[in-house]
């Protein structure tokens, strides 16, 4: 089941009975499983599930970081190939990512100029000159409210965890990938900055047609932000669809129990299962 209002736009990443075997013999152990997806331009979609249910793994794959088992994935409505270190880099300027823990996102030995000056290096900006270099990474550093000129010679390290979360969100407003890979980008700070980071992604997605894929374990945030939802259970895809079909009208036993797990306002909490 896809979400309708995405079908007539072109597909970015799509993928058949894509799986990922970790392991031989009887030791194996098959992390994702003949999973199905299509995700469309500027399509904001949600994988959900429990720690283990294969998530992160597919994400892994998805990025081109972890060989596929079996199965194909498609990029653009093509075979994806990644076959060599100068096709995966071209792969990479349509995909990115930003993960939950910034602090090993940053080469700690690299200076915050650095950082944004790649990025624009990697977009054929190499031979600008220094003064647009320095317009566009104060621009960049402006939409995730950060000064430039607050940031220029330090070090990530140097930066409080907020700070590193935008700064991972100012290198995307650079590169401007097709697709961005967002895996529990806001986990690790706290409910006000978290809204801050989701509208920021949100702006960037509108600006640029940007598709967002969100991988998480919270249900809420996922039916809050999305378009479409895909509920992982032990390496499968147990549902799919738009996030009101499948969060107003869920039909795996899997997905009405994460709902439960909400805790809801203005209902009072069942404390009895708690030990």
């Amino acid at each position: 089941m896809k979400n309708e209002a995405f079908k007539d736009r072109p597909l970015c990443l799509s993928g058949k009975g894509v799986t990922k075997v970790f392991g031989y013999g009887n030791k194996a152990n098959t992390a994702v499983d003949h999973v199905d997806f299509e995700f469309h331009e500027g399509e904001l979609v949600s994988i959900v599930g429990e720690s283990g249910s294969g998530k992160t793994t597919l994400s892994k794959m998805l990025l081109g970081l972890l060989s596929v088992t079996e199965g194909e994935i498609f990029f653009q409505g093509k075979p994806r190939d990644i076959s060599n270190r100068k096709k995966k880099k071209e792969y990479w300027q349509g995909i990115q990512a930003i993960f939950q823990d910034p602090f090993s996102s940053f080469n700690v030995f690299n200076k915050i100029d650095t950082v944004l000056l790649d990025c624009i290096n990697m977009r054929g900006g190499k031979h600008l000159p220094k003064e647009k270099k320095i317009e566009m990474m104060t621009e960049a550093c402006s939409f995730v409210n950060l000064k430039f000129a607050e940031l220029t010679n330090k070090y990530p390290f140097e930066l409080s965890g907020g700070q590193m979360q935008r700064l991972m969100i100012a290198r995307i407003f650079l590169l401007k990938p097709k697709i961005l890979l967002a895996d529990e980008p806001t986990s690790m700070i706290d409910a006000c900055s978290r809204a801050t980071i989701l509208d920021m992604l949100l702006q960037l997605r509108d600006e640029i047609g940007m598709t967002i894929i969100f991988i998480t374990h919270d249900i809420g945030l996922a039916y809050y932000i999305s378009d479409s939802v895909y509920i992982m259970e032990h390496g499968k895809f147990v549902e799919s669809g738009s996030a009101d079909d499948v969060i107003l009208n869920p039909k795996a036993a899997y997905t009405k129990r994460l709902i439960s797990d909400v805790p809801k306002i203005h209902e009072p909490w069942d404390l009895s299962t708690v030990g």
